[in-house]
Order: structure tokens, then C-alpha cells, then sequence
């Protein structure tokens, strides 16, 4: 885990390498401090010695001159290495994120994924900090502190060497009873992003239903247990406050007491025992200093674990070794095909699917709720890969192409039609980046929203909001299939796409397909039938087999599914 961690230090490497050095340089300087007061004490302040006095005091001067100047040198540079160290973790965590597979992100909740990127990377940042200052200056500071304190006098050292023990034996203790609290309350705080997450995108719903207390008791609840469990952990942390406190007196009055004795009998003299003190006062501060940084490495050692969880999260789809880098056309080629989301050939929600669709067919695919329409049409970019059996494009299995290839080629209007916050324009470029104007509107134009985006006063700029929650569902869909328009795909699928359209509007979709795009592939999943009829196949799917499949006419004939869902249609209308 921490040499993962390690490897996102990069081009911050000098900068976390300085601070220990500066850091360290300040605290050999912040010990011959009290040596020196202790010299300028017995041989100039009691010896009445003016010359004795200006050289110490002008050597005390410049000594703490400089370790004010290492100090902040050490801080910057601390600080420069670890907001770098968080921003390299954020950005990795952020790209693998990208390349996860379906089946990747359903492992990590989205509210767990922000946590991580959030709360985790903070805490690992503090505790990075705190090891390249603090964690560096606490050893230097206690080693050198304890030498020169027994250079001075052994006997009383000795007590600094008994009570460390005791300090070790507690904040042990602490620490692990405190880690598996903190592992906990992380996974909490999982929960509540994704409360907050769900309530926030579904606030519509909440209003409509007058369900604004339920989801205030629920985050109550979960609140609650954060404070519980976190209160619970940071009890046991503050124990180390009072343990250091005790430590120190206790130190400090057998300091006194042996010392003072000392002095009587004329074995220490009053400088070196204001330097024991002082010593004291380090070793113990310094103590202090990293049970801090104890605590800090205890509630990040949990973050960094579900930081390193992320960054190893391997892409069960990946390119093969020299990838095939064209696409030949929108033929698409199902062979024995089966899938298991769990992987598991006994438990398949597509089952011996076979079908032979060539290039610049129009498929239309119905099935009743279940029926794996969705995880059909999935397998064909690759968003999942096949359990059994195998899917080609072009005459090619989707396994041997690039995986950005093969996506440029195939757009995908997805069932749960997603827009970003910006302008329309922006959103439609998500298609093609360098798309000019001109053919902006012509993607519109085909997708019907043309018309509706010149009614609003800004046209093309107008803003969308997060979710495109300021455009209907009708305009949102169209907008998207004008967005995969602009990708000039080889095949077009469109997943229950134009559900919220009119039936007017969804013909004049269909014929400017036939007439503008009559290369393209085009797969359409529909619920109604008026959407697919005129397509040159229709595939009826039920239980993840293929039930029935041919023309409109042949289906009405032969399909008892088909015709069920037609006659309940025209019925209806």
C-alpha cells in the first residue's frame, strides 16, 4: 500500500525530500539552544562575564535566526509536496475511475467513489504532511535531545528512559482500538454522501410525495451514527492528551526534586539544570508531537486503504496486445452469445443468441420488462463483455479492437438520457469536439430539437442545467440522440430512446434516419410498436432468448407476443 502511495509523489520528490532536511536542520538548532543558555548561565551570568555574555548571546541570536528560517523553508516545502501528493492521488483515482468497466463501478457505490476522492485523500494529505515535517522533526528533536541531556548528567536522563515505556505501552494501546472505529465510520459517511446524493437528484420525487421528513429522519439516522461511532473513536484518541500530561509532570517534579538535590551537593549547577528542563520539555513535546502524528496515520490509514482499493481496481475490459484500429462497417454479427452479470453460465440473462445483421439495416428489438433489451445492445460497444460465445462488428469479435475505436463507432443513446451543466452547444460537442456550427444544427435538425432550441431566447447557448432538469424528457432525449448524431457512428442505437416524444415527431425522427443516415446501422429498442415497424428486422426478445423475429407483417402472423403487444396498442389508441 504505501509504496502505491509512494509512486504519486512524482514531480513533488524534491519537495518532500527538503522539508525532512530543513526540518531536521531546525531541530538541531532548537537543542543547542538550551547547551548554549546553559554556558551563558554558569559562565557568563554567574561569572559576571559582560564579554562571555555578548558571544553567547550573539551566537543564541543567529542560531535562532536560522531555525525560523528552516522552519518556514520546511513548512513550505511540506506543504507544496503534499497538496501535490493529494492532487496526483485525485487525478489517478479519477482516470482509473474512467477506464472501470460497467461491472467495476456497480463494485464502489458513486457516493463511495466521491468519499474516497473527497474526505480520504484529505486525511491521507494531513498525515503525508505530518510525516515529512513532524514525524521527521520528533525523532531528531527526542535523539539529540536525550544525547545532550545524558552528556550532561546520566542519573537524571534516566528518567527521561523510565516513563517511555509507559507513553509507548498507552498510545499502542490507543491506536488499535481506535483503527477498526475509523474504518467503520468511513463507510458511514459512504452512506450519507449517498443519502444526500440520492435526495438531491431526486428532489422532484420527494416534493411530489411529501416525503420531506422520512428523508430527514433517514439522514438524522445516519448522521447519528457517524457522531456515535466517531465520538466513540476520538474518545479513546483524547485519552493520549492526558497520558502525555501526566508523563510530563511527573518528569518534570522528578526533575525538581533530584535536581535541586543536585545542586546542593554541588554535582550540577543551575545551568545545566535549567538545560535538563528544557531537554524535558523537548523530549516530551517531542513524544507529544507523535502520538499526533499516531493519531493522524491511525484515521488515514483507513482512508488510504480504500484509496489504494481504487487505484488497483484492475478494468475487467481491456485492449488486447495490437488491437484492430478500423472499423469496417456497422455489420454486427451475434454467435452462440450468452452473458452473466455474476459470471456465471447458470445464472444468464441472455441466453443462445443468434442473429446476422448487415450494414445500414434498421433493427428494431421489443420484449417485455426483463427481457435483456438493454444488455443485448450493451455487448455491442463493449460496455460488457460476452460470458459464452462471441459479438462482432465488421466482420471482427469486439474483444480484438481498440476500445476507443470501436466506441467512436458505435453511439449509444442510452435508456437514461444524462446532459451535463453548460450550454447546448457544449453538450451536443460531447459528439464530436471540433464539430462546426453548421453541423450542429444539421444533427438537430435530424433529431427534431432544431425547432425547439431557436424557441428559446439564447438558442444553441442556452444553459443547461446538471441533468438537464431546465429541458423536458422529450427535448432531453432528442438532444441526445443529436449528441450521438454528431459522432457520424457506422451504428446508431437507441435504447427506448424516444419514449417521451410524440408519435409525430418520432416518425419524422425514423424517416430522416432512412433518408439522411441510410449507411448507419441503426438498432432501435422500443416499447412501441410504431417505433420499429417499418424496420427492415424486428427482433422480439422474452426471457433473454429470441422469441421471434422478421419483418412487421411476418411477426403479426407468426409471433403471438408480437401481435398481443400490437392489437393492446392499436386498441388502445
Amino acid at each position: 500500500m504505501i509504496k502505491k502511495l509512494a509512486s504519486y509523489i512524482k514531480e513533488y520528490k524534491k519537495a518532500a525530500i527538503l522539508s525532512p532536511i530543513f526540518v531536521s536542520l531546525e531541530s538541531i538548532l532548537e537543542v543547542i539552544i538550551p547547551f548554549l543558555m546553559a554556558y551563558l548561565i554558569d559562565n557568563g551570568i554567574n561569572q559576571n562575564n559582560i564579554n562571555e555574555i555578548l558571544k553567547i548571546g550573539a551566537i543564541l541570536i543567529v542560531c535562532t535566526i536560522l531555525s525560523l528560517i528552516f522552519g518556514i523553508l520546511s513548512g513550505t516545502y511540506a506543504s507544496r509536496a503534499s497538496t501535490g501528493f493529494a492532487k496526483n492521488l485525485r487525478k489517478g483515482m479519477y482516470y482509473n475511475v474512467q477506464n472501470f468497466s460497467f461491472s467495476n463501478i456497480d463494485k464502489f457505490s458513486t457516493a463511495s467513489i466521491i468519499t474516497r476522492q473527497t474526505t480520504d485523500i484529505t486525511n491521507v494529505q494531513m498525515a503525508f504532511q505530518m510525516l515529512i515535517r513532524i514525524a521527521i522533526k520528533t525523532p531528531v528533536m527526542l535523539i539529540s535531545a536525550l544525547i545532550m541531556s545524558f552528556a550532561i548528567n546520566v542519573k537524571l536522563s534516566l528518567i527521561f528512559l523510565a516513563i517511555m515505556p509507559i507513553l509507548g505501552g498507552g498510545l499502542y494501546i490507543i491506536a488499535t482500538k481506535a483503527h477498526p472505529i475509523f474504518e467503520k465510520t468511513f463507510k458511514i459517511y459512504d452512506k450519507l454522501n449517498e443519502d444526500v446524493q440520492e435526495n438531491v437528484r431526486g428532489i422532484r420525487v420527494v416534493k411530489s410525495y411529501v416525503t420531506e421528513d422520512k428523508e430527514i429522519e433517514k439522514f438524522d439516522a445516519t448522521s447519528n451514527d457517524i457522531y456515535t461511532s466517531y465520538s466513540t473513536a476520538e474518545k479513546l484518541v483524547a485519552l493520549n492528551q492526558p497520558l502525555m500530561q501526566f508523563s510530563m509532570n511527573t518528569v518534570i517534579i522528578l526533575l525538581a526534586w533530584f535536581g535541586g538535590r543536585a545542586i546542593i551537593s554541588q554535582t550540577l549547577t543551575t545551568g545545566e539544570l535549567t538545560s535538563m528542563i528544557t531537554y524535558a520539555m523537548q523530549i516530551l513535546s517531542s513524544l507529544m508531537m507523535l502520538s499526533m502524528v499516531l493519531v493522524m496515520i491511525l484515521i488515514s490509514r483507513a482512508s488510504a486503504e480504500r484509496i489504494v482499493e481504487i487505484l488497483n481496481e484492475e478494468s475487467d475490459i481491456k485492449n488486447k496486445e495490437n488491437p484492430v484500429m478500423k472499423v469496417k462497417d456497422g455489420s454486427i454479427s451475434f454467435e452462440n452469445v450468452s452473458f452473466s452479470y455474476v459470471k456465471d453460465k447458470n445464472k444468464t440473462c441472455l441466453k443462445d443468441i443468434n442473429i446476422e445483421i448487415k450494414s445500414g439495416q434498421t433493427i428494431g428489438i421489443v420484449g417485455g420488462t426483463g427481457s435483456s433489451k438493454t444488455t443485448f445492445v450493451q455487448l455491442i460497444p463493449r460496455l460488457f463483455d460476452a460470458t459464452t460465445g462471441s459479438v462482432k462488428v465488421g466482420g471482427v469479435d469486439v474483444r480484438d479492437y481498440d476500445l476507443k475505436v470501436l466506441r467512436d463507432q458505435v453511439a449509444m443513446v442510452l435508456q437514461k438520457n444524462e446532459l451535463f451543466s453548460g450550454t447546448i452547444k457544449e453538450n451536443l460537442r460531447w459528439g464530436d469536439e471540433n464539430a462546426t456550427d453548421e453541423e450542429i444544427v444539421k444533427a438537430c435538425k435530424l433529431a427534431q430539437a432544431h425547432e425547439f432550441i431557436e424557441g428559446f431566447p439564447k438558442g444553441y447557448d442556452t444553459y443547461i442545467e446538471q441533468g438537464g432538469t431546465n429541458v423536458s424528457g422529450g427535448q432531453k432525449q432528442r438532444l441526445c440522440i443529436a449528441r450521438a448524431l454528431l459522432k457520424k457512428p457506422k451504428i446508431l442505437i437507441l435504447d427506448d430512446s424516444t419514449s417521451a416524444v410524440d408519435t409525430k415527431t418520432d416518425s419524422l425522427i425514423r424517416k430522416a434516419f432512412r433518408e439522411e443516415i441510410p449507411n448507419t446501422t441503426k438498432i432501435i429498442i422500443a416499447q412501441r410498436i410504431s417505433s420499429v415497424e417499418d424496420a427492415d428486422k424486428i427482433i422480439v426478445l422474452e426471457g433473454g432468448k429470441i422469441n421471434g423475429m422478421g419483418t412487421h407483417q411476418e411477426l403479426l402472423e407468426t409471433n403471438e407476443i408480437y401481435r398481443d403487444v400490437y392489437e393492446s396498442q392499436v386498441k388502445g389508441s
